[in-house]
C-alpha cells in the first residue's frame, strides 16, 4: 500500500513537473527577441535562429521541398535552388496565393465520384482531386504517385535546399524575379500568351517574369 502511495506521489510531481517546464518554455518562445527564437531542424534538433529568419512553419517547409523534389528532382543543386525560388516568389506576387503549400497545390480541383454520388455528406466527408493537366505545376495533377521516398538522396536534397533557401536565404532571388519556366525540350503556348519575358536557363528550365 505504502509502494502505491509513494508511486502516485511520484507520478503526480513528474506531473507537475512536466506542466512547469512546458509552462516556462511556451513563455519564452512568446517573449524572447528574435534571435533567441527557435526551430526544429531536418534531423530532429533544436537550434535558434538569426533575428532576419523569417519563422516559416514545418509544413510549407515540406511543400517546398516536395515541390522541389519533383519539379527537379533530377536537376542541378542551382536548378533546384531557381525552382525554390519561383516558388517563393509567388508566394510574395499579387496573382498567386499568400502560402507556399497553396502554391505548390494550386489547381482545379474536381469531388471523386465515391463522394459526389451522396449529396448528404458534410463537406468535410467529401473527396476532391486535381483534375489531370489543370495544375501549376504538373506534378501535383499528372495523375501519378506523389508519395516521396524519403530515403531518396534527392529527397535529401530537396529538403536542404528547402531549408536552406528559407532559413538562410541560400541563392534567393537566383531567378530575378521569375514566376514562371518550363523544361528546356518543350516551348509553351503561354510564353507568347502571356507576354513573359525571358531572364535564362537555370539547370534543365528557362525562366520567365512578368515586367
Amino acid at each position: 500500500m505504502n509502494e502505491r502511495k509513494i508511486d502516485l506521489k511520484l507520478l503526480i510531481r513528474s506531473f507537475i513537473t512536466i506542466i512547469v517546464v512546458f509552462s516556462t518554455v511556451y513563455a519564452m518562445a512568446n517573449t524572447l527577441t528574435p534571435r533567441e527564437k527557435w526551430i526544429l531542424l531536418p534531423d530532429g534538433s533544436i537550434s535558434q535562429i538569426m533575428p532576419e529568419i523569417e519563422v516559416i512553419g514545418l509544413e510549407d517547409e515540406f511543400c517546398l521541398a516536395q515541390n522541389i523534389f519533383f519539379e527537379a528532382g533530377i536537376d542541378t543543386m542551382e536548378g533546384m535552388y531557381a525552382v525554390a525560388d519561383v516558388t517563393l516568389n509567388r508566394v510574395e506576387h499579387s496573382r498567386y496565393p499568400n502560402s507556399i503549400c497553396e502554391v505548390v497545390y494550386q489547381s482545379v480541383m474536381r469531388e471523386s465520384w465515391t463522394t459526389k454520388q451522396y449529396p448528404d455528406l458534410s463537406v468535410a466527408d467529401r473527396i476532391y482531386a486535381p483534375v489531370r493537366n489543370k495544375c501549376q505545376f504538373s506534378w501535383f495533377c499528372d495523375g501519378k504517385s506523389d508519395v516521396v521516398p524519403t530515403d531518396s538522396a534527392n529527397w535529401k536534397k530537396a529538403k536542404e535546399v528547402a531549408f536552406n533557401i528559407l532559413y538562410s536565404k541560400t541563392e534567393r532571388g537566383i531567378t530575378e524575379g521569375s514566376t514562371h519556366y518550363h523544361a528546356t525540350y518543350v516551348v509553351p503556348n503561354w510564353i507568347e500568351d502571356r507576354g513573359m519575358n525571358r531572364i535564362g536557363r537555370i539547370g534543365y528550365h528557362i525562366f520567365y517574369r512578368w515586367d
